[in-house]
């Protein structure tokens, strides 16, 4: 059985109060738990990442500049988007800096994860329309997913957005922004096949449809959970289930 209080409570910021000081955010983007009651929170528009212990009133800048300042030089932020933290509460943030397509470089990047097996990053690379790999160490990634190309076929993503690395199935589920759809990749394989949404890329707001997603996770049963951004909703689709 699932269940959720459907009544949320603030734990971080003020809510209606967007600010730069230590207990408010600009446009939080993305969110991902540390260990001891602690979550991480990507502040895009302050260009910087908050540390935050629950129960607090306030917020620690761990990344970026307290003072909201943006910069590309290794102390500062630029619109931070998504966030991962390891069992080691080390922190691995998508910022924007010199753009490019080539195999160390990146286009507006978004969801990143990591495998805590082997410690290679997997990062939405929105657009460029592709899933990047880097192991440990390497400055060069390799592409794993997608074709450099946006389109809706199955060999393509268009603006992927949200990744989740499933380690069952050895794949990649991918909020596929553009296509408005959730795809799997299995690592290895030339083309996804479809999780949630349509597979002709059209959007929509019925029970089957989504409508520019952002975010995807899964449940230890399989069940997945998506970020349906401009239908303003979650929408839950049972294992094996893709309409």
């Amino acid at each position: 059985m699932l269940r959720w209080n459907s009544t949320g409570i603030i734990i971080a910021g003020i809510g209606g109060s967007p600010g730069s000081n230590a207990s408010q955010f600009q446009t939080p983007v993305d969110i991902a738990l540390g260990s001891s009651n602690t979550f991480y929170i990507t502040d895009y528009l302050n260009h910087r990442v908050q540390y935050w212990k629950i129960g607090n009133l306030s917020g620690t800048t761990v990344a970026g500049q307290a003072s909201a300042s943006a910069g590309t030089t290794a102390a500062f932020l630029s619109y931070p988007t998504g966030l991962y933290v390891d069992s080691n509460d080390n922190i691995y943030v998508s910022d924007s800096g010199v753009a490019g397509s080539a195999n160390n470089q990146l286009r507006n990047p978004y969801g990143i994860v990591q495998d805590p097996s082997t410690k290679t990053l997997y990062i939405a690379d929105y657009n460029n329309h592709r899933v990047m790999s880097y192991t440990e160490g390497a400055s060069m990634g390799t592409m794993v997913a997608g074709s450099n190309r946006s389109g809706t076929s199955n060999i393509e993503l268009y603006n992927p957005v949200g990744i989740y690395l499933d380690s069952f199935t050895n794949s990649l589920v991918i909020a596929n922004f553009g296509a408005h759809n959730i795809v799997r990749w299995v690592l290895g394989a030339s083309s996804w096949t479809l999780v949630a949404g349509n597979i002709t890329g059209s959007s929509g707001n019925s029970s089957t449809t989504l409508y520019s997603p952002t975010g995807v996770t899964l449940d230890p049963m399989g069940n997945v959970y998506v970020a349906d951004a401009l239908n303003s909703r979650i929408q839950f689709f049972m294992s094996g289930q893709s309409e």
